[in-house]
């Protein structure tokens, strides 16, 4: 049986926890990559994200913004970040997308 299959209640949140802040650094670091890309190879982008970070603090009484959660997700408004980072899908991003069918 693996460790992690056995580990404590707060010792298995520290580690997704510390997990998800490197996929977050990674995600702002790599801008590069374009949502449209994420969503047709893994199901989901940074706007999944913000809205799952979204969806967290509403279950623990936190009234977060759609943008202010963006903002985390993103490490600068979400505005800006498309203005300085995303471009026009391509015709062969718009065809992966849609043959992936992970947006429904």
């Amino acid at each position: 049986m693996s460790k992690l299959n056995t580990l404590d209640d707060r010792t298995e949140i520290e580690l997704q926890a510390a997990a998800f802040r490197v996929l977050r650094a990674h995600l702002q670091n790599r801008v590069d990559v374009q949502n449209i890309d994420l969503m047709t190879l893994a199901g989901f982008c940074r706007n999944c994200l913000s809205g799952w970070i979204q969806d967290a603090a509403k279950e623990k009484g936190l009234d977060i913004s759609k943008e202010e959660a963006r903002a985390y997700v993103y490490g600068m408004d979400y505005a800006e970040w498309r203005d300085k980072y995303q471009t026009e899908a391509t015709e062969a991003q718009k065809l992966a997308f849609q043959k992936a069918d992970n947006h429904k």
